[in-house]
């Protein structure tokens, strides 16, 4: 492989910050061999770069080696005589603070999660002026090293087996809304018996500033889209940003070189597809134009997550190597925002809100983008191509298991009553989930709040029949919140004022009652043949034309979906289903009329529409603007660096509150 020591190097843009000194020119920086903090003992150094120490550290209370992480930016900061960190100049602190505010509210995050494949936070503290995280010490060596070592490429097998942890361990961090940002070859460590640990979530949210205080953002080229240069409309980043980086790690182990930058494949595409590319080298088609579509430059048209990323590949979440992890709930969010409505016809216009910055002159770049081009002839493949299954080197794999699709029951009776009884009968009681709703609520003042706790790692939906329109919605998942998995132990909940596009279910006239309905799956469900259709942010269908479909023979998959069944592997179709109810409630009388002796004595109200009165057909109206809105141009630097400080600010204020349980103004 090329250039090995150079693919994954991370680089700072924006400023002098590039210009910071190396580890290896400030020795001085670090603690000195037999130090101690608290119960630890400096025993070693593991690193040291620009914006932080590792050290190897003996916890004394219980006996073992430890990672001991220290914020220290070296362009901001150096270390005194009494091993307290102090700023450089009083002109720094401000953005050194920022900075060590960034690092405890990252480890105070990091230590709610618990995966094999991530790197877990013993403890964090503040002392010597600075900020420490204790951490595993692992014995191993990074991605990228490995593959030096191996001296060949490997196969689809390999690749996924050491990507399958990763990707449920994203999955996990993308569910609380953080994302790792930094995804790279030498971020990836396996240890002796294969299993990753994604490490170094240093880059994922740390904004930083150099000596002149300009803010910067840190990413590795070729690994890191287009989005993490710049925030536009349809480019902000997500989940489909690490969905891009992790492509890109497959990438490297199959070329042993980096995709072009993403920045540079704005104006000149040179990429080169992988279903071309390494076309007959033993690889999957499904496969190979997977990664292809998971490292296109626009952000919309990648996956939008890493389920969706697994139907790319072709690696179902059924399989084996993809079952979810077991992993607790966790708590606390990146973001909230309150919801707006989004354009869309009737109730099927869920509640969302959504916001963007604008960069005129990359966006141009952006919208303005070709299609990719089919690739042309690549060069040859640096390394030996991998062994094909079957042959002496790699033995054959044993027989793939049959797939029977699992039929579904039709209702007793042509009702949607009776068909939403088949669907509590026909489920696995052991899955039910535990579904916590209101009694009741107010039309337009209340809207739908529900809490589900789910038995088993599967996929989620949630229906909801109205009897005030007699209306069936697929309320989740849905076009602003996609993504239906759920792990064991997640707790899903409504509102969901936590995503990058917020939306809530309003009670509105006529009033009636909800019958709110919960699937949690083991398999994702198809409704290709429901009787449900898309109505706006929506799946809905009326009670007349699901029973008109029960009537004519169709089985509860008309109105729950089928399971989506992939060949060779096992299907078992079950799932657990909950059904609860809420009353839907008229609103409050307005109050009455003041009497004519006191009228005179009261300035005259202005009238106003009752809450409910908006007919229930009535389209909300969006409150996203049809062309794009061009930003204020900036009057002065010191204007944008103090907006940009302030807002860094403010967004470590509002994590402290979401992580102590607080609510965010």
């Amino acid at each position: 492989m090329s250039d090995l020591n150079d693919q994954d190097k991370t680089v700072v843009l924006g400023g002098a910050a590039a210009a910071a000194p190396a580890a290896a020119e400030t020795p001085h920086n670090a603690l000195a061999i037999g130090a101690r903090l608290g119960e630890f003992e400096i025993i070693g150094l593991v690193g040291e770069g620009g914006f932080g120490i590792v050290y190897l550290a003996l916890d004394h209370s219980l006996g073992r080696n430890v990672a001991l992480k220290e914020y220290m930016p070296a362009s901001l900061a150096s270390r005194t005589a009494t091993a307290t960190v102090s700023v450089r100049s009083e002109r720094y602190r401000e953005t050194f603070e920022i900075g060590r505010r960034s690092f405890v509210n990252e480890a105070r995050l990091l230590a709610q999660f618990d995966h094999p494949a991530l790197v877990k936070v013993y403890r964090f503290w503040e002392a010597n002026g600075t900020a420490y995280m204790a951490m595993p010490y692992y014995d191993g060596s990074t991605l990228r090293d490995t593959l030096k070592a191996r001296g060949s490429v490997p196969d689809e097998s390999w690749i996924r087996k050491i990507l399958a942890p990763v990707m449920d361990a994203l999955e996990l961090i993308h569910r609380e809304q953080c994302f790792h940002r930094d995804i790279a070859p030498d971020n990836i460590m396996l240890l002796r018996d294969d299993r990753p640990v994604l490490l170094d979530f240093g880059a994922a949210r740390r904004v930083i500033g150099d000596m002149t205080q300009a803010l910067t953002v840190i990413l590795k080229p070729g690994y890191a889209p287009v989005e993490q240069y710049a925030e536009m409309p349809g480019m902000q980043q997500g989940p489909w940003t690490d969905v891009y980086a992790l492509a890109a790690v497959v990438y490297f182990m199959l070329t042993g070189e980096t995709p072009p930058a993403s920045v540079g494949r704005l104006m000149q595409d040179s990429y080169q597809p992988l279903a071309t590319r390494m076309a007959g080298a033993g690889y999957s088609a499904r496969f190979l134009a997977g990664i292809d579509r998971c490292l296109r430059v626009r952000a919309e048209d990648r996956p939008q997550n890493i389920a969706e990323m697994r139907e790319a590949l072709g690696w179902g979440v059924d399989s084996p190597l993809f079952a979810p992890p077991l992993e607790p709930a966790v708590s606390g969010s990146m973001q909230q925002s309150a919801p707006v409505p989004l354009a869309g016809k009737g109730r099927g216009a869920l509640l969302v809100s959504g916001a963007a910055a604008f960069v005129l002159a990359l966006g141009a770049a952006y919208w303005l983008m070709r299609p990719e081009a089919p690739g042309t002839t690549a060069p040859a493949n640096p390394l030996p191509g991998p062994s094909v299954p079957g042959s002496a080197e790699s033995p054959a794999p044993p027989a793939p298991p049959v797939t029977v699709v699992p039929s579904l029951p039709r209702p007793a009776s042509a009702t949607l009553e009776a068909a939403y009884q088949m669907v509590l009968d026909h489920a696995d009681a052991a899955m039910t989930p535990r579904l916590e709703v209101p009694e009741t609520v107010i039309v337009g003042q209340d809207q739908l709040k529900l809490t589900l706790d789910s038995k088993i790692a599967g996929h989620l939906y949630i229906f909801l029949w109205d009897g005030g329109d007699d209306m069936v919605y697929r309320l989740f998942p849905n076009e602003a919140d996609s993504d239906s998995t759920l792990g064991v132990g997640n707790i899903f909940q409504v509102p969901r004022p936590h995503l990058r596009m917020p939306w809530v279910f309003p009670a509105e006239a006529p009033e009636g009652e909800w019958r709110v309905l919960a699937v949690v799956s083991e398999q994702r469900r198809d409704f290709d043949h429901a009787t449900l259709q898309r109505d706006g942010d929506l799946l809905t269908a009326s009670r007349a034309a699901l029973e008109a479909a029960f009537g004519r023979g169709a089985d509860i998959g008309t109105l729950i979906g089928t399971p989506h069944c992939v060949a060779g592997e096992a299907c078992s179709g079950r799932y657990g289903a909950k059904l609860a109810k809420i009353r839907e409630l008229p609103p409050p009388p307005p109050p009455a009329p003041t009497p004519p002796s006191e009228r005179a004595s009261k300035p005259a109200a202005k009238p106003a529409g009752q809450p409910g009165d908006k007919p229930r057909s009535a389209p909300k109206a969006a409150q996203v603007p049809d062309q794009p809105v061009a930003p204020k141009p900036v009057q002065q630097d010191s204007d944008t660096l103090k907006a940009e400080r302030d807002y860094v600010r403010q967004l470590n204020k509002d994590l402290d509150r979401l992580l102590q349980g607080q609510p965010v103004k």
